[in-house]
């Protein structure tokens, strides 16, 4: 019986567990393999004994409906530059990555399947070039990774931001406000922009066009008469302003490389504020709740199109490539077009064409 390995990295996100049920349920059917899971990543593969899981039917069934990961998942656990504590209390990383794919060859793998983002796929090229049989399923609610239309987990992400948007826009109207919805995106603007068009915002800001204050301000003067009106904005967390920096903070978690964003949506109020806007501004951070909890319909059948296409991928020796999603099919592409470029919305991006025929501004 040959052996399928799974590993979730990076952020959890709506579809993973579909995605793992798929290759169980794929792969059951084919009766001449099995599949394992790697707990925390790769980190599962790395202790002493290794913490991996047989995936059975019994144990993946009615998963695709749940959000996370039953893997659990981790942003610290990258192989290459793995954090190991020293004698005088520091830290630092090495290089573990021979070891790992030592590991996975004394358990038998036959094929690994590596389940994440830009990062997660830059780690899965780097151990294919050292020998090992891998292959990569984009995951990201940014939709930022190269070579896929759209990536499991977005939809849900934008579906839990437009949600929210739609009840701020009722309590906006009421008082009078300008209600500043801050959602995900630290260098794209997918999730922003999909949700200003699906709430009918009147202002968006992505990270990739730096917003002018008084740009933002002549959009709500426009809104407001005689201290009447109210306006929506929808900001994402890695937007900045024109000449500025992003909001953040370099994280303090061991072995997290990423800076926190976070924050944007407060500096734009109080920078609205110091220029006299006419209404009460209020700010709501999504942050997490719109990468956790149920899948929509739409993530759950794209995540599994995905688990079955990489089940079929290693089945048939297709090592080095990522699964897709392109002009509604279900493909593969070698891992280094998926991670050659990041997926920036451009300016020229029909919706955001679209955004401005309808009179949303970007603060430009």
């Amino acid at each position: 019986m040959k052996k399928i390995l799974i590993a979730t990295g990076g952020g959890d996100c709506p579809g993973l567990n579909a995605v793992i049920r798929a290759i169980t349920k794929a792969a059951k059917r084919s009766k001449e393999w099995e599949v394992w899971g790697s707990i925390e990543a790769f980190n599962g593969i790395l202790k002493y004994p290794p913490e991996i899981v047989k995936l059975t039917r019994k144990k993946t069934a009615g998963i695709h409906v749940r959000g996370g990961t039953i893997l659990k998942t981790t942003n610290k656990g990258n192989p290459l530059a793995y954090p190991v504590q020293q004698e005088d209390g520091s830290w630092t990383t090495i290089d573990r990555s021979d070891e790992l794919i030592d590991n996975i060859r004394k358990l038998g793998i036959d094929a690994v399947i590596n389940i994440g983002g830009d990062g997660s796929q830059r780690i899965s090229q780097a151990l294919f070039e050292k020998g090992l049989p891998i292959i990569g399923v984009p995951k990201t609610i940014d939709n930022d990774l190269s070579a896929t239309d759209l990536t499991f987990g977005f939809s849900t992400a934008v579906q839990i931001a437009t949600d929210a948007f739609d009840k701020l826009v009722s309590t906006a109207e009421s008082h009078h406000r300008v209600m500043i919805l801050e959602v995900m995106g630290r260098d794209a603007g997918w999730i922003a922009l999909h949700t200003a068009i699906a709430g009918g915002a009147e202002v968006c800001l992505i990270p990739e066009i730096p917003f002018h204050i008084d740009k933002i301000m002549e959009k709500i003067l426009k809104r407001y008469h005689k201290g009447r009106g109210f306006a929506n904005i929808v900001i994402a967390e890695g937007a900045k302003p024109a000449g500025g920096e992003v909001i953040g903070e370099k994280a303090h978690d061991i072995g997290d490389p990423h800076v926190k964003l976070g924050g944007v949506g407060n500096f734009l109020r109080w920078k609205l504020e110091e220029n006299n806007c006419p209404a009460q501004v209020r700010t709501t951070i999504l942050g997490h709740v719109q990468r956790g909890g149920t899948p929509i319909a739409f993530d759950r059948i794209l995540a599994t199109g995905m688990g079955v296409k990489a089940f079929e991928m290693a089945r048939d020796g297709q090592f080095g490539q990522m699964v897709t999603f392109r002009n509604n099919n279900i493909e593969s592409v070698p891992i280094t077009e998926a991670i050659s470029q990041y997926k920036y919305l451009d300016p020229n991006h029909y919706l955001i064409k679209t955004a401005r025929s309808v009179g949303i501004s970007f603060g430009d």
